[in-house]
């Protein structure tokens, strides 16, 4: 299964959950969870947080119309859900609310079960968020160029409005000089 079905927006944050990450890792997500607990000063709150309960519903929620939907549909405009991980089994009956890795808690959590096959995933884990960051850096560099465009064709429409103006005694036409008559007239 591809890493990108792993990773979802949570909080604005792209983010794999602990059982899929303990899977990569080869280790149980006990295991995995205890090195986090065990090493917490490694872990701030931008690297791992659990899953708020209302969070932990909406997934569940997505859970039963997992055949319904399109996988990639982005929940509410933050969520997008985990119909393969989910549905597999794994998380649906826990007892607390799974933790979160963002990328650096990814490779934080690598560091610390310093297992060689955690590290070797780890490194697939960067580049596949890299390579899920790479769009959005193009769309960036798409909407400055666009509002540089807009910018200037503010300063060209603000330019030919002036001209305009210039312009508009020069092409109304010119008064009609009274016609000379023909023939003697006495005034």
């Amino acid at each position: 299964m591809p890493l990108e079905t792993l990773i979802f927006t949570l909080r604005r944050q792209k983010v794999l959950l602990d059982a899929d990450l303990a899977a990569l890792y080869a280790v149980p997500t006990k295991a995995l969870n205890q090195a986090v607990k065990r090493n917490a000063e490694r872990f701030p709150p931008d690297f791992v947080f659990r899953i708020l309960p209302r969070e932990m519903a909406d997934l569940r929620s997505q859970f039963v119309a997992a055949g319904e939907q399109d996988p990639a549909r982005q929940y509410d405009g933050a969520l997008r859900s985990q119909f393969v991980t989910l549905n597999s089994g794994r998380g649906r009956h826990r007892k607390y609310p799974p933790y979160a890795f963002t990328e650096h808690g990814a490779i934080m959590a690598a560091t610390v079960l310093n297992s060689p096959r955690a590290i070797s995933m780890s490194l697939y884990v960067v580049r596949t968020f890299i390579q899920m960051r790479e769009p959005i850096t193009a769309n960036a560099d798409i909407l400055k160029r666009l509002a540089e465009i807009d910018h200037t064709l503010l300063k060209h429409d603000t330019s030919l409005q002036i001209i305009w103006r210039e312009l508009q005694p020069l092409l109304r036409p010119a008064p009609a000089s009274p016609k000379r008559q023909i023939g003697f007239h006495a005034k």
